[in-house]
């Protein structure tokens, strides 16, 4: 890190940020001594409502499927790279 630029990793620290707080202000509620990790109501864990295309599936069951599938694509991306 020490080698690039503040004003190139600026931006990329900023984005992440940003999502970092979108996301959490759309799955959390207001923390207080009761409510504290407490996640909101018709919120899933992973989905952030983000689908321009279309493909999530309706029913819970489906997601459910495809949130498992998609996980165990990365962990074999993983173990590829690795």
């Amino acid at each position: 890190l020490a080698v690039i630029p503040a004003l190139v990793l600026f931006p990329f620290f900023l984005a992440i940020n940003l999502a970092e707080a979108f996301r959490a202000n759309k799955g959390w509620v207001e923390p207080s001594p009761e409510t504290l990790f407490t996640l909101r109501k018709g919120y899933y864990p992973g989905d952030l409502g983000f689908d321009p295309l279309g493909l999530k599936p309706t029913q819970a069951s489906d997601f459910a499927s495809m949130q498992s599938k998609e996980l165990s694509n990365g962990r074999l991306a993983m173990l590829a790279v690795a």
